[in-house]
């Protein structure tokens, strides 16, 4: 009896020994384990900093030249161009003040889909595949019936290089953001035209988002009289091209045009020299001309 009793405490010790090992040891692991999605440290910079950031990068783009890939992700405006492909190959040539040429090739057998450029004044796009050259007002936003006569090159430049913000133009400052992610944001201002011809209250011309982690710019947003959204452009995957930092992946969104495409660039040169023939897109014969500022939307053989 007395040894089945030690025998029953000892096999009772070394149980209650045992829960005490492994409660411990997992105590441990829950200690010791690292949460997933820890917060980075915030950078911290005031108003003046950033627009000074901002103008510098924006001064320090002149010209790109750059191979890309082009994604359609929302929209219906370049349904009529992209057609089957979910993702295009491209070129990309951008100069200031306002010279852009875009040339879109389908994958794999690299035939043009299409080839458009902009002066800034106007804008010429050939579509091979519909035989068709259009020609428009670089300001045009009338939208047009047939997603094809949507297309604007303009649009890319002004997500590829950006101006300065204007002397003495109003600027705003404020927080943004769900915790991990934080941005700063600046707000610039288009004043009254004490002439009253064009702006008659103050308005809201841009915003500027900054990733606080890095302070890269993360988001522009331009606006339109009477508040009207027309650009929403993300940048991310900031790298070093050459001595300047540039953004790899953007997506750019244009409500007004109804579209959504994300660019990333593949290989780029920045500042070159690129020679204004690089930018001349002339009528092809035998394609047919489509004037998207005539309303009535008649076409001429050429």
């Amino acid at each position: 009896m007395h040894r089945t009793g030690l025998h029953r405490n000892l096999a009772n010790l070394w149980a209650a020994s045992a829960v005490f090992l492994v409660s411990g040891c997992a105590a441990t692991r829950t200690v010791t384990r690292q949460p997933s999605g820890a917060p980075q440290p915030l950078s911290r910079a005031g108003k003046q900093e950033l627009v000074e950031r901002f103008d510098q990068q924006a001064r320090a783009v002149s010209s790109l030249n750059a191979s890309v890939t082009m994604t359609l992700t929302a929209g219906s405006a370049y349904s009529g161009v992209i057609k089957q492909y979910h993702e295009i190959n491209g070129f990309l040539l951008a100069a200031k003040p306002s010279s852009i040429r875009v040339i879109g090739q389908a994958p794999v057998v690299g035939t043009d889909i299409f080839d458009m450029v902009s002066d800034g004044e106007t804008f010429h796009i050939f579509i091979p595949s519909q035989h068709k050259f259009i020609v428009g007002p670089a300001n045009l936003t009338r939208p047009s019936a047939k997603p094809i006569e949507n297309l604007r090159p303009q649009h890319l430049l002004s997500a590829l290089l950006w101006n300065p913000i204007p002397d003495r133009s109003p600027v705003l400052m404020e927080e943004a953001g769900d915790p991990p992610a934080r941005y700063y944001v600046l707000t610039v201002v288009r004043e009254p035209d004490a002439s009253g011809s064009a702006v008659a209250d103050w308005e809201i011309a841009e915003k500027v988002w900054f990733d606080r982690t890095d302070l890269h710019i993360a988001r522009i947003e331009a606006y339109e009289s009477a508040g009207e959204l027309v650009s929403d452009i993300s940048y991310s995957g900031w790298t070093r091209l050459g001595n300047v930092n540039y953004p790899r992946q953007m997506v750019i969104s244009r409500p007004v045009s109804d579209y959504k495409l994300q660019v990333g660039i593949k290989k780029a040169t920045l500042n070159e020299a690129l020679s204004p023939d690089r930018f001349v897109l002339e009528q092809p014969p035998g394609t047919e001309l489509v004037n998207a500022a005539e309303a009535s939307g008649e076409t001429k053989a050429r």
